[in-house]
């Protein structure tokens, strides 16, 4: 697949597989392609025979009955895995790719190309612009949500009205037909992303409710919910995401004291050294973000989940959360091929397959809601580090564009694209992004022997002096995480939590130009969780929030 990032100073980045080449673009391509940065130096391409062998060992089966592999210290609940997922799509929405036309203006392009966090993969352009008012329901109020398919079984063979994102439904193949209808289908290329964007849906309209009883006039009423969910968004995000998987200093230090390298405000610390911006200037994406660190929940998935009471245990497995989307699947497993997405019985989500809430966050231990423990108790996320489990050394062809295509095995394994990538952009190694911050760099020994992660064992003399010294910046960043119980830090930790509060400032929406907002959808006005965005999206019920219960109805 062919990827391009627009650099700002570098022109167009083009990735073919092959080498980054630098394009030329005209004025119109420039305005059309979303606004990467790079925040440190250019880096050299390691060997793709050495990334090779150092993809195999990041997604080696594991040894050993069960598989074991380390989790963070505290666990983390393995929703906020694909909560992650939905937030780098919020990062990258290009909210004008599918509009090109004479109704859109230069600004609209520039602007709707924002990097921040204002849930652009959520509301598109809006109820009131004419291709993206197909998300929303009549009243241009609600978003709309979609309906199960009903399966044979035990409470399953019934139809769950807001259980499946909204489908196209129309189209002459069953790809069309099944599309997700939504801003960006990468929400739909596994399940759990899928439901944790439905839930987000139903947030929504949860609020549009909530502020409409409150007499909010219908003329205000969807300006005014978009701004509190987002500005909750954004609260949950710096309060309860980040702490998870940051040193909470490094976040705490941003957040308090403001960025110190990557669009430093014109009155910052480093103003000297470093691109400087103002507030409501239009963030860019860097690079050493986008393609390395916050690919840090790649490592956090699972290969299989305890879903709901049809799938417990371990039967939710990643391949059958890929099957079971519009995007990466065709919603049946047992199908004459499963990567055909015009094969199979269903156009929607299969009812048996509706996610089970407390199976993916600690609702009693966060929340005091001893009722909604789940049966088995909660799925955990992996350790960040750099082992990913092995279903990811084979992604299904649709979680990649490749469908129709018949690449070379090895370009089907995640960690081979993700090492492969920084090399087309001529991505700064860890080693030299650790100067650049002014920090003291893993050694070579720390990089080669890692604590419990992946063995770099098949590596040559050379290939590891290589390696250990220039080392690529995504296994650098996963590596410090290892070194420190799974929590980014160092070099990973500092670029996630300033790209993360750049984001919130270049919002239009945003809780750090406004610092005194407070949540009041929350149990208190100092905290919103994930746990509290779902507990108001289903109305804190169990059958909700559960819609399969724990047992079969019998009779």
């Amino acid at each position: 697949m062919r990827e391009n990032y627009y650099v700002v100073g570098e022109g167009i980045l083009t990735t073919d597989g092959k080498s980054g080449v630098c394009e030329r673009p005209s004025t119109e391509a420039a305005l059309r392609k979303f606004r990467f940065s790079r925040l440190g130096p250019k880096g050299e391409a390691l060997d793709p025979g050495l990334l090779e062998k150092v993809a195999r060992a990041m997604t080696a089966a594991p040894t050993g009955t069960p598989p074991v592999q380390p989790v963070s210290d505290p666990p983390v609940p393995a929703g906020f895995t694909y909560l992650g997922q939905f937030v780098d799509h919020d990062l990258t929405q290009d909210n004008t790719a599918k509009a090109l036309g004479d109704h859109v203006t230069v600004n609209e392009l520039l602007q709707g190309r924002s990097p921040a966090l204002d849930l652009d993969s959520l509301y598109g352009r809006g109820p009131d612009d004419r291709d993206d008012d197909r998300f929303y329901a009549p009243d241009k109020l609600k978003l709309r949500a979609g309906i199960t398919a009903a399966f044979d079984g035990p409470g399953t063979n019934v139809n769950l009205n807001g259980y499946d994102l909204p489908r196209v439904t129309q189209g002459s193949t069953k790809f069309e037909r099944q599309s997700a209808l939504i801003p960006d289908l990468r929400n739909d290329e596994n399940l759990v992303v899928a439901q944790t964007h439905l839930a987000f849906i139903r947030f929504h309209n949860r609020v549009v409710d909530a502020l409409a009883d409150r007499g909010v006039p219908s003329a205000l009423l969807f300006n005014r919910a978009k701004a509190q969910v987002v500005r909750h968004y954004q609260w949950m995000l710096r309060t309860d995401f980040l702490p998870r998987i940051v040193d909470r200093a490094i976040v705490e230090d941003v957040f308090t004291h403001g960025r110190k390298f990557f669009e430093v405000p014109a009155y910052g610390p480093h103003n000297g050294h470093h691109r400087t911006v103002k507030a409501g200037d239009t963030p860019t994406m860097p690079i050493e973000f986008s393609v390395a660190a916050y690919r840090l929940g790649h490592s956090m998935v699972r290969a299989a989940y305890d879903w709901n009471r049809v799938f417990p245990g371990r039967a939710g497995s990643l391949r059958f959360l890929f099957i079971f989307s519009g995007t990466s699947g065709n919603f049946d497993a047992f199908g004459p091929d499963v990567s055909d997405p015009e094969s199979g019985l269903f156009e929607r989500l299969p009812t048996n397959w509706a996610v089970d809430w407390r199976r993916m966050y600690d609702f009693a231990g966060e929340a005091g809601r001893a009722d909604l423990a789940g049966p088995n108790g909660f799925n955990i996320t992996q350790r960040i580090d750099t082992l990913l489990v092995d279903p990811l050394a084979t992604l299904p062809k649709g979680a990649f564009g490749g469908v129709g295509t018949d690449p070379p095995p090895i370009q089907a394994n995640l960690a081979f694209r993700n090492l492969v990538r920084a090399g087309m952009v001529e991505l700064a190694s860890g080693q030299q992004m650790a100067e650049f911050l002014g920090l003291t760099p893993l050694t070579r020994e720390q990089i080669l022997q890692g604590d419990g992660g992946a063995v770099l064992d098949t590596l040559t003399d050379d290939e590891k002096e290589a390696f250990g010294t220039r080392t690529p910046l995504w296994f650098y960043i996963l590596r410090e995480a290892e070194l420190n119980g799974g929590r980014l830090t160092g070099v990973g930790g500092r670029i996630v939590a300033e790209v993360f509060h750049r984001a919130m400032e270049g919002s239009r929406i945003s809780i750090v130009r406004d610092p005194s907002w407070r949540p009041s959808l929350g149990p208190d006005e100092q905290t919103f969780r994930m746990v509290d965005l779902l507990l108001f999206a289903f109305e804190g019920r169990k059958e909700l929030l559960a819609p399969l219960g724990d047992t079969a109805p019998t009779g």
